[in-house]
């Protein structure tokens, strides 16, 4: 687990770019980070305001996504977080985050749609560490290119993450990655559980119900 000294934050400018409208939501066509270097102290004291584009790091890079969470799919988020409530993790006072920055081994700085932590890990990241979470979800929308979601894999189980899952709300299928190489194609009334991460199973129906 690594741990980083507290630096004074500093903000950037917002991205020069063309506007654009999209799904009710101001975006910027080209946004002007994407690709600049940074340094990983800078990143995450990096004040970041919402412009339509999720920022990552990867090794001194920043990389920029669309941000996936639409309005449409808040309701999947609404049905996971409502099943964990029934968890004993969350009797435990373990937590699912919303989009916050894991980094993965000093290398990637990733921000998954949700995240969960132990009650230890939060009270690790209170003090400044960075803890790897065991579990992990990213919204599938048709912008993410198929070899970045390879790629980000490859790193979540690299840096110690036991269990992905990738939900598609197009196709209301949900990938459960329990090993690199082990994977369950989840639809309807098929179970999706988070083992080994932890005791958290839900279906495929109630998450897109």
């Amino acid at each position: 687990m690594a741990t980083l000294t507290k630096r004074t934050p500093r903000a950037l400018p917002l991205p020069a770019g063309t506007p654009r409208i999209r799904n009710g939501t101001v975006r910027l066509s080209r946004p002007k980070y994407d690709g600049l270097k940074m340094s990983l102290h800078d990143f995450l004291d990096w004040e970041r305001e919402p412009d339509g584009w999720k920022y990552e790091w990867n090794n001194g890079v920043i990389e920029i996504n669309e941000a996936t969470m639409k309005n449409t799919e808040r309701m999947i988020v609404f049905h996971i977080a409502k099943a964990f409530l029934r968890t004993q993790a969350h009797q435990n006072d373990d937590a699912i985050f919303q989009e916050t920055d894991c980094l993965l081994h000093g290398e990637q700085v990733r921000r998954p749609d949700l995240v969960y932590f132990t009650r230890e890990q939060i009270i690790a990241s209170q003090n400044g560490g960075h803890p790897i979470p065991p579990f992990v979800i990213e919204l599938i929308s048709t912008h993410d290119k198929a070899q970045k979601l390879e790629s980000k894999l490859d790193e979540y189980f690299a840096a110690g993450v036991q269990c992905v899952w990738y939900i598609h709300p197009d196709f209301k299928r949900v990938m459960v990655y329990s090993s690199r190489r082990t994977i369950q194609v989840c639809t309807d009334d098929d179970v999706c559980s988070a083992a080994p991460a932890l005791d958290f199973a839900i279906t495929a129906h109630e998450i897109f119900a």
